[in-house]
C-alpha cells in the first residue's frame, strides 16, 4: 500500500511538470530530478497520513466481520483516491494563473463567475486527465492490492498490539523530522532562484490538507522581525509631511476612479509596454499625470480594492476581505470624500457577492451602488457579468446627472479570464495571451469612448479621472508570480482640472493613492498608515507587493524577493544595505497591524 501511494505521488508530480511545461522547460534535467528527490520527504509525510486510516481500520477489523471490513476498507481507499485526483487536477490549472500550489484560497472565489472563467477546451482537458489518473490507479489498486487484503477470524492481543505500534510509527514520516520543526513546505525548498522548481517539489495534497488546518484562524508571526527595529524602519519609510506638489487646478474637482481589471503596465506603450494594445490610454498618457513606477499591492481584485479604497496592503497568505470583523476597522477613502462634501457612488457590472465584496462595499458607505442586478438581464452576457462598454455607458449617465462634486468608483471586468469580449478580434490568435491582449484593447476602447463623451460635457473642466489597475497579469510573457513586472501597473490622472503632461518616477503602491488624492483635496490622513503622499517633496521612493506567502520590495536600484515558506531570498539586489531590513520591517508591521484588526 505504501508503494502504491508513493507511485501515485511520483505520477502527479510528473503530471504537474508536464502540464506546466512552459516553466518546466526552464529547468535542467538535474533540477527536475531534484524536485522529485526533495519532494520525496513530503511524499513520505502524506503517505503516512494515507496509511494511517487503513491502519486503524485493520486494527478495528479484529473486532468486526470480514464483509464489513472489506466494504469499509475499499470504500476508504477509493474515496481517498478520488479526492486526491480532484485536488491534483484543480491544482495544475490554477497554478498557471496564480503561481502557487493549491490551498484554501480558491474557496474564496467559488461561484458561477469563477467556474465560467475556465474555457470548455480546458475543462475537457482537465476532465480527461482526471479520468486517466483516477481510473488508472483505481485499476492498479484492484489488480495488485485489493485481492491481497486478508483477515483471520480471530486475532490475538499480540497481533492487535503489533498493528497499533506499526500504525503509531507512521507518526515518524508524517512529522518528517526528529527536530523541533515538523514537516512544512520549507522542507522541500532547494532552489535559490527558481520558485517553480521549489513549488514542483511541494506535494499538493499535503499542502492542501495543511492549509485546511491553518485556514480557520490566520494569525501572522509577531517575531518575523524585531518589533522595535521594525517600527523605526517603518517610520523612516513613511516620513510625515504636509507639503505637496499641487497638480489639481481646482479645490473640489469631481473625481472618477476607474479600477481596470488585470491591466498590467506591459500593455501601456508609454510605460514600455507593447505597441497598439491600448491606443486610447497611450494617447491620454500625454494629457495628464503619468506614474511610471507604480505597483499593485497584491494579485487579486479583492486585494486591489482594499489597497486602493482603504490604503491597506495585501497579505501574503490570506485576504482581509474574508473577515468582516477586520475590514470594518479599516480606514475608508470614501468616508473622507463624503466628509469633504462629495456625492459618492460605486459602479460594477458583476456580482457584488463575489469574494465577500458586498460586506466591504457596504462598509465603504457609498451613497449609491450599481451592480449587475441593476442592468437588464439581456445585457448580462459575460461570464463575469455586464461588459465594460455597457457599464461605462451607465457610469457616464450617472456622472452626467450627479450633483457636484461627485466621487465615482468604476470597476471594470471584461479583461478577466476567459476574455470573451463583444468585438471583432483586434489581436489575431486564440491562445490565452492573444485573448488577454484583445480584451485589454476592448476595455481601452470603452475608456476612449467615455473620455471623448466626457470632454464634451459641462462638468469636464472641473473633473479629475484616475485610471489604475486592480492588479497586474502574467501576460504578456507568462511572467512568474513573483516577478516585479507582474505587479507593475498603470496609474494615470487626466481631466480638465489637472496639470497636463507630467511624469512622476517615484516608486509607489496602490496603497499610496489614498493619501496622494487626499493631499490634493485637503490633507493626508494618518489613519492611512500604509499610504504616503507620492507628490510630497522628499518622500521615500519605494513599493512593496505580496504574492502567496512572500513579498517583493522595489526602489530605485533595489529589487528584493523573499519567500516565507522556504525562508529564503529569491532575489537580493539591494542598492542600500538597509533595504533588506526595511523590506522585512514592512512585512512585520503589516503582520502586527493585521493581527490587531
Amino acid at each position: 500500500m505504501a508503494l502504491y501511494w508513493i507511485a501515485f505521488q511520483i505520477v502527479i508530480r510528473l503530471v504537474f511538470l508536464v502540464y506546466n511545461y512552459e516553466h518546466a522547460a526552464n529547468l535542467s534535467a538535474s533540477e527536475i530530478f531534484l524536485t522529485f528527490a526533495h519532494g520525496f520527504k513530503m511524499d513520505l509525510s502524506l503517505t503516512g497520513y494515507l496509511l494511517a486510516i487503513p491502519g486503524l481500520l485493520l486494527c478495528a477489523s479484529i473486532f468486526s466481520t470480514r464483509k464489513w471490513f472489506r466494504i469499509t476498507f475499499h470504500t476508504t481507499i477509493v474515496v481517498l483516491l478520488l479526492l486526491a485526483s480532484i485536488i491534483v487536477v484543480i491544482d495544475i490549472e490554477l497554478y498557471r494563473h496564480w503561481g502557487f500550489r493549491l490551498n484554501t484560497t480558491p474557496f474564496m472565489y467559488i461561484g458561477s463567475e469563477a467556474i465560467g472563467s475556465i474555457s470548455i477546451w480546458i475543462t475537457l482537458k482537465l476532465l480527461l486527465i482526471f479520468i486517466l489518473l483516477f481510473t488508472g490507479f483505481l485499476y492498479l489498486y484492484w489488480r495488485t492490492i485489493s485481492a491481497s487484503i486478508t483477515l483471520r477470524n480471530k486475532a490475538s492481543i499480540k497481533t492487535l498490539f503489533l498493528m497499533l505500534v506499526i500504525t503509531g510509527l507512521l507518526f515518524i514520516p508524517i512529522r518528517g523530522s526528529f527536530t523541533v520543526a515538523p514537516m512544512n513546505t520549507g522542507f522541500v525548498y532547494f532552489h535559490k532562484t527558481s520558485a517553480f522548481a521549489n513549488h514542483a517539489a511541494i506535494n499538493v495534497i499535503w499542502n492542501f490538507m495543511n492549509s485546511l488546518r491553518k485556514s480557520a484562524n490566520v494569525r501572522y508571526p509577531e517575531n518575523f522581525y524585531d518589533q522595535e527595529k521594525a517600527q523605526a524602519y517603518f517610520e523612516d519609510l513613511y516620513q510625515q509631511s504636509d507639503s505637496t506638489i499641487q497638480l489639481f487646478e481646482t479645490r473640489r474637482p469631481n473625481v472618477i476612479l476607474f479600477i481596470l481589471e488585470s491591466f498590467t503596465a506591459d500593455v501601456i506603450e508609454p510605460l514600455g509596454g507593447m505597441k497598439g494594445i491600448t491606443p486610447n490610454l497611450n494617447e491620454l498618457c500625454d494629457d495628464g499625470i503619468l506614474f511610471t513606477n507604480f505597483y499593485s499591492s497584491g494579485d487579486r481584485t479583492d486585494k486591489g480594492l482594499i489597497s486602493i479604497l482603504s490604503g491597506y496592503p495585501a497579505q501574503p497568505t490570506t485576504s482581509i476581505i474574508k473577515f468582516p470583523a477586520k475590514t470594518q476597522r479599516l480606514p475608508y477613502l470614501n468616508h473622507y470624500m463624503d466628509s469633504l462634501g462629495y456625492q459618492t457612488s460605486f459602479v460594477y457590472g458583476g456580482d457584488i457577492d463575489f469574494a465577500n465584496f458586498r460586506s466591504y462595499i457596504t462598509n465603504c458607505q457609498f451613497d449609491n451602488v450599481t451592480t449587475e442586478d441593476d442592468f437588464p438581464a439581456e445585457v448580462n452576457e459575460s461570464k463575469w457579468g455586464v461588459h465594460d462598454h455597457i457599464v461605462l455607458d451607465r457610469a457616464f449617465t450617472e456622472c452626467d446627472t450627479a450633483s457636484n462634486p461627485f466621487f465615482k468608483v468604476v470597476l471594470t471586468l471584461s479583461s478577466h479570464e476567459p476574455f470573451d469580449v463583444p468585438m471583432k478580434p483586434h489581436i489575431k490568435g486564440m491562445d490565452e495571451e492573444s485573448l488577454f491582449l484583445n480584451s485589454c484593447y476592448y476595455t481601452d476602447s470603452t475608456i476612449g469612448i467615455f473620455i471623448d463623451k466626457a470632454k464634451r460635457t459641462t462638468w469636464w473642466e472641473n473633473t479629475v479621472v484616475i485610471l489604475v489597475a486592480d492588479h497586474g497579469h502574467r501576460y504578456p510573457g507568462n511572467k512568474d508570480a513573483r516577478n516585479k513586472e507582474r505587479f507593475r501597473i498603470p496609474l494615470l490622472m487626466i481631466g480638465g482640472s489637472i496639470r497636463k503632461d507630467t511624469v512622476i518616477h517615484t516608486f509607489a503602491n496602490q496603497t499610496d493613492l489614498a493619501n496622494t488624492l487626499l493631499a490634493q483635496l485637503d490633507r493626508p490622513h494618518s489613519e492611512f498608515r500604509f499610504s504616503k503622499n507620492v507628490l510630497s517633496p522628499g518622500i521615500n521612493s519605494f513599493a512593496a507587493y505580496f504574492f502567496n506567502d512572500g513579498y517583493g520590495f522595489v526602489r530605485d536600484s533595489t529589487y528584493i524577493v523573499y519567500e516565507n515558506a522556504g525562508k529564503q531570498l529569491m532575489v537580493n539586489r539591494a542598492a542600500d544595505a538597509d533595504d533588506l531590513e526595511r523590506s522585512k520591517a514592512y512585512q512585520q508591521m503589516l503582520y502586527s497591524d493585521y493581527n490587531k484588526k
